[in-house]
Parts: C-alpha cells; structure tokens; sequence
C-alpha cells in the first residue's frame, strides 16, 4: 500500500532513481535510465518491488543518510531486536545496469528478515524474468531486454508471478549481503559486494563538500547530495525529479512526469552551487546549458531527456495512480516557449565566468542566448510556471538580471550591447507590468501579485529599483504567504491552500530577498519555517500541503534543495 510521500528515502547514482519506504519496500526504480519504464512501479499502482523487511510486523521503522550521501539506513525496533538494512545505488554509475546494494544486520538479538523480489518491466505490464540457480545464493534470469541478477539468497520460493520469497535468519551482531543487478544488456561479471560498498562511500565522499560552519550544514551537505543523486555523470544533464505522477493537489489532474532534465531548473541548481564556490555540479550545469543553446538557439526547449534528445509526448498509463493523481509519462512542457531560460543561462554562464570556469564555448553560447533575447523578447511565452502564453513580469525581469549577469561576468565585444538591452527590456516591462501602487504585477495583462517575481528580485545582479522590489516583496507577503510559507500565485478567489499547496521554492526565495533587502532576521524566519517541510529523510518535493503536513508532487524536487543551499549560505554571509 502506498504511504505518505514523506516516508520515503531516495537513492540514486545519477543515471536512475529508487524510493524505498519505511517498510522495507524499494517502490520505484526505473531501469536503465531515468525516464525509461519502471521495473518496480508499486508507488504508482504498478507492479514489481524489492522488500527486505523484518519478521514480525510489530516494530517501529526509522532511518537515516550518512551524512552527504544518498547512502540510507533503515532501522527497525522490535519488541526483542533491533536491525539495521544500509542501502544504495552503488556508485559510480553504469549507464547500462543498475546495482541496488542492501546490507541486512542485526544490531541487537536475533532477527528473521523477509525478503521478496519482484521485476515487472513496462510499469508492471511485462511479464516477470523466471529467475533461475546460476551458483551459489545467486540467480538470474531474463525477461525481453532485461537481465536480472540477486546475489545472497539460498533457500527461496517462486511465486506465481515470478518473484522469489525467502526468509534470512541472523544471530545479534550477523550481517548479510544482497546484490541486484538490473540492466538492458548482458550483465557480466557479477558485482562483489564488499568492494562495491567501498567504491560507492569513496564517491559519495568525493562528491559532496564538507560545508562546515554553514547555517544547517547537515541539510547543506544533503542538497548537494541529492543534485548529485540527480546529475548524470555521462551528459552532466540534471532531472528534475526522479518520479512522475505523483499529484500536486488530489483529483486537480496535475500530475506530470519530471523524470527529465529542465534547463531552467539546472541553471538555478548551477547558479546556487556556485554561490558556494567552484564545484562540479557548476560545470556540469553550465556545459549542459551552453551545448543546449547552441545546439538549438531561438527554439530551446525547456526540458529535454538526459541524453538531449526531446520529451515524448504525454501519455496516460492504464495504472491506478497514486492516491489522488493519474499516471502519465511524457511531458507537454517539453514542446514549449520559455523566455526566463535564456536568462538563467546567461546568469549561470556569468556565474561560472566569476569563478574562471567558463566553459570553453561558453562566450559564444552566452552571444547566441543574448541574440535570441534581442529578438524574442517581447514575444509571448509559458512563463515559470508554464501556462499559456503571455507577457509575463518574470520572464522580462529574468532576461534583464541575466543580461547585466553577463555584461559584467562575461564582457567582450558584446557587454555594452547586453547592457543597454537590459535597459530596452527592463523600461519597457516597467511601462507595462508596474501595478499603480508601486510594485510589479504577474503580467501586462494580470495585476495580482506573485512569487515568481522573487526570483529575479534576489538576484545580486538585479538594477536597484529597491522601492519596487521592497513593494514587491511586501505584495508577495500580504497577499501570497500564510503561516510561513509562500504560494505561487492565487488561483480564483478561494483561500491560499485550497487549489494546491504552498510552493517551497517560494519560501527559499523569500529567503534570498530578505537578504538583499538588508534584513537578515527575517530572512532566518522564512528559511527556517520553509525548512520544516522536509520529508523524514530530509527531502523536499515541490509543494507543501500546510493543513495536513504533507509534501505534494514529484520526489524529490531539485531546485528545492538548489534553493536550501543558496539561502544558508548567503545567510551565513549576511549575518557572519
């Protein structure tokens, strides 16, 4: 059965993504890329599941990551016993096969453990691999292009639909190892557990900084870990989020899937890495970012597959769904015009210049994206939020920020034409898209207030304007925020909350603002009570339900933590 969104940990190694819950139930792992079709798909209402899960049901589960890492511990209390499952997706990744680790063991008395395999490829419509003995507690087995590998099991049952049953027993201080191996190509030489624990620790450590005296350098250490959970290291492209359909708000059909990399949503990842310090996660963002645009110049695409290659189409799955949403692959969002992208490339590009990390065709990318605002900048588009097309305030905003990013960062022949760009774009939005109360408005159409505008507002490179930002930011907090957290925008007349929930990049955002508005008390109050809405294993999706203390969307969503680890560090420096 499927549980709330915020018990369940994630591990990834960059190529894929799995949740696993409290019950010792890997739900979702999608083999061998991230938005290829799910083997385990029971979060979904799918079929197939990897469960190691202690005997008998009456216990209390609990868990945690070692710190900087997406390597998880599941802990669980029996009335006689306690023992431990440490899992993984070992690391570094294959582009071909996944291996998923768990190590059982038995920190206090003697425990039986239940463990079951199922793979159903196709999202569960495929037929199981009929698992075989190929040696000693191993077997293997195949099934149309998968090849399925398990290590560590002896004795087992074979149920109707394919999947193994066993039961390990251990004495208080045991330990046993289980190895699966998932691929679409021959395996080859099975994986030794003890070296690939070792290699997958050695990658995590390498991985992520030690972020030491930062505000919340636990939570800082995690976001990085989980960009890096969600970067691939073959294409350095970054998903969005590891999982599709799991809804916004139950039974409102907004229920995407965000298994593919959004440029803008890497530019943002990139450009908060970097307010750090140099890092590989900059690199990566800002090499992906200048391949895409120069690959596709005026029709970029806001999101594209890992590889580069476009977004299928939208599809439903003839799946039950995730309490409350509907299953769907694809996304429609990939076909769209998205103005603000071109911004937040040239913001990044400046963001690796400033560090002399510009990539090698990063100037002439930065010219290209310049040329395309130059010429599309007053057309219609999606906007943040990708809704049908308009004159958007943020879009305009982002493109001025981005422009004076790289006038300054970047220079060269063309940073006095980005400048008085900037300057063309941003008198024009002012004329209109200024409210006549003094603040920004949505669009040149739509004088209501909202969070997208916080975008831009906190950027280091936004022009002064401060009365129209603080008026701005004032607007937002009156008419956007309740109870500590930011919502997008006001969907009817309604109250905040009853169309969708809270929306947590908002609230890091309110962070940022606060900051560049000289007031560092409450910035603090915003990011700690945007804070507070991490699952148990520390991970954000995308929105908050305030009311019921539940986290909506997909899991987990990267620029949520992109955001987290910009707002603490740029605390930090506010308030030394």
């Amino acid at each position: 059965m499927p549980r709330p969104l915020r018990d369940y940990a994630l591990l990834a190694d960059g190529e894929r993504g799995a949740l696993t819950g409290p019950d010792g139930d890997v739900v979702w792992l999608c083999v061998p890329g991230w938005d290829d079709p799910a083997v385990f798909s029971e979060l979904i209402g799918g079929a197939g599941a990897f469960t190691v899960r202690p005997e008998p049901s009456w216990k209390v589960s609990g868990g945690s990551y070692a710190e900087g890492s997406l390597i998880w511990t599941a802990r669980w209390t029996l009335p006689d016993a306690v023992v431990e499952c440490r899992e993984a997706l070992a690391a570094p990744a294959q582009a071909h096969r996944a291996v998923l680790l768990r190590r059982i063991r038995a920190v206090a008395g003697a425990v039986r453990m239940t463990v079951r395999l199922a793979v159903r490829g196709e999202y569960g419509s495929a037929p199981a691999p009929v698992l075989r003995r190929a040696g000693e507690r191993r077997w293997e087995g195949a099934c149309g292009p998968l090849r399925v590998r398990l290590d560590g099991l002896d004795a087992v049952r074979t149920g109707p639909e394919g999947e193994l049953d066993a039961l390990v027993g251990l004495r208080e201080g045991g330990v046993h190892d289980l190895v699966l191996e998932i691929g679409d190509r021959p395996l080859g030489e099975p994986v030794d557990a003890g070296s690939a624990w070792r290699r997958t620790r050695e990658f995590w450590a390498a991985a992520v900084p030690a972020c030491s005296g930062l505000t919340a350098a636990r939570d800082v250490r995690q976001a990085y870990a989980v960009l890096t959970g969600l970067t691939s290291p073959r294409t350095g492209a970054m998903v969005a989020a590891a999982t599709t359909s799991l809804p916004e708000h139950a039974d409102a059909g907004r229920d995407y899937d965000y298994r593919y990399a959004w440029l803008r949503d890497q530019c943002y990842a990139g450009q908060a890495v970097a307010v750090h310090g140099p890092h590989p996660l900059t690199d990566a963002a800002a090499r992906v970012a200048a391949a895409r645009v120069l690959a596709d110049g005026p029709g970029l695409r806001p999101a594209y597959r890992t590889d580069g290659s476009p977004v299928p189409p939208e599809r439903r799955l003839p799946l039950c769904g995730y309490p409350g949403g509907a299953d769907r692959i694809g996304n429609r969002a990939g076909a769209q015009f998205q103005l603000d992208a071109f911004g937040e490339v040239l913001e990044l590009l400046a963001a690796a210049a400033r560090h002399d990390r510009l990539p090698e065709d990063g100037l002439r990318a930065a010219v290209v994206a310049g040329k395309v605002l130059e010429e599309y900048w007053d057309r219609p588009d999606a906007g943040l939020w990708e809704l049908d097309p308009a004159w958007w305030t943020h879009s305009r905003l982002a493109a001025v920020t981005g422009l004076r990013a790289a006038a300054r960062e970047i220079g060269g022949a063309a940073g006095s034409r980005w400048n008085e760009l900037a300057e063309t774009i941003l008198r024009e939005t002012r004329w209109r898209c200024l409210h006549p109360s003094g603040r920004w408005q949505r669009s040149a159409t739509d004088p209501r207030p909202d969070a997208a505008l916080l975008r831009p507002l906190a950027s280091p490179y936004w022009p002064g304007l401060r009365p129209v930002a603080a008026a701005t930011r004032e607007a937002v907090t009156r008419e956007l925020a309740e109870d500590g957290f930011v919502y997008r925008f006001r969907h009817g007349d309604g109250p905040l909350g009853e169309a969708e929930g809270a929306f947590l990049l908002g609230g890091f955002l309110m962070c940022s603002v606060c900051l560049e508005h000289g007031l560092p008390v409450e910035a603090g109050r915003w990011f700690e009570r945007t804070r507070t809405a991490a699952g148990q294993a520390g991970l954000f999706a995308e929105e908050y339900d305030v009311r019921n203390r539940q986290l909506r969307g997909n899991l987990p969503q990267a620029f949520v933590h992109a955001l987290l680890l910009e707002s603490a560090v740029r605390l930090d420096r506010a308030t030394g």
